[in-house]
């Protein structure tokens, strides 16, 4: 995943300073263990993760496999091939990414096929998570070609870890929709889900989707992370509403940001007494379906049964 880990996202700014690496080889380009120089990694393909900004984080067993490799897929060649010159590789690059794809993708199973060794990376982070790849993926699979896994650096796991917000259940959703009115909506989907929620965003819209956040989900703690692993990371803790007032004020941060909102705050099951008062509120100015969902949201439950009640009160003399 990456710095914001999507395609068509800013490019990671990769320090101009970085030293080049010397890895500690196994023998087997790192499937195996003992010492000496590596052996060609095994034909089929490989998901490697890049750094999500400091070209430091980038794991010895993924530095074997691109050396090893005979096709490095990326999404911008000028992203990984600055990334290959700062840890002395040189390979052949070919753009793989959302608008080539299709066209690319038999070329890439014919080569696998003929038992080439394929690294696929993205820009920055984790391949395939808010990145092309999967479809290459499915494909290999069902082909019965090797496919393995290099795991490194997250943006979604590193913002976890620093949001102090709790990690044992999170769910990961990308990015929300951009227009206000489907951001709102798909909020409100996820209002019930009991863990906290991990989304990218674009600098240029995280007070728009806090204020939206807030409206929908209530005063809940949350993070906002940006340039992870770089100079000036920077984590941002509080409530929805006084985050997204900051970066009102503020205006947008430099970098990419990924938003950790913490799950439903925890209150005492309300009786029935107490829901309906809360929907007849709601719906004096709204109809059941908005009525529904901020109620739910405010008392953690479930949309469909709050929905429900919500009809009977509107259709009751």
């Amino acid at each position: 995943m990456n710095g914001t880990e999507a395609s068509g996202t800013p490019q990671p700014s990769l320090p101009e300073d970085a030293p080049d690496l010397t890895p500690a080889f196994e023998p087997d380009g790192g499937q195996g263990s003992g010492g000496g120089r590596p052996s060609k990694p095994r034909p089929g393909l490989h998901l490697v993760a890049t750094p999500i900004g400091n070209a430091r984080d980038i794991t010895l067993r993924a530095l074997d496999t691109l050396r090893g490799a005979d096709l490095v897929l990326c999404e911008d060649t000028r992203v990984t091939s600055r990334l290959m010159q700062i840890h002395g590789l040189h390979k052949p690059l070919m753009p793989y990414h959302d608008h080539n794809a299709a066209k690319v993708r038999p070329e890439v199973m014919a080569r696998l096929a003929q038992g080439a060794v394929i690294a696929l990376v993205s820009d920055a982070g984790t391949p395939l998570v808010s990145d092309p790849g999967y479809r290459l993926v499915v494909d290999a699979v069902a082909a019965g070609i090797p496919v393995t896994t290099l795991p490194g650096a997250s943006s979604v796991l590193a913002a976890l870890t620093l949001a102090a917000l709790p990690t044992d259940r999170f769910l990961f959703a990308g990015f929300l929709p951009p227009k206000s009115a489907a951001r709102r909506e798909t909020l409100q989907e996820l209002a019930g889900v009991r863990s906290s929620l991990v989304f990218l965003e674009s600098a240029q819209r995280l007070d728009d989707m806090l204020a939206d956040a807030a409206a929908v989900l209530g005063p809940r703690p949350a993070a906002v992370a940006r340039e992870l692993t770089k100079l000036f990371e920077e984590v941002r803790r509080d409530t929805l509403d006084t985050l997204a007032a900051h970066y009102r004020e503020a205006g947008p941060p430099k970098g990419e940001v990924v938003v950790v909102i913490g799950p439903p705050l925890e209150t005492a099951t309300p009786d029935a007494a107490d829901l309906d008062t809360a929907l007849r509120a709601e719906l004096a100015h709204a109809g059941p379906s908005a009525a529904a969902a901020k109620v739910a949201a405010a008392f953690g439950l479930p949309r469909r049964d709050v929905y429900a009640r919500a009809l009977a009160l509107k259709e009751a003399p």
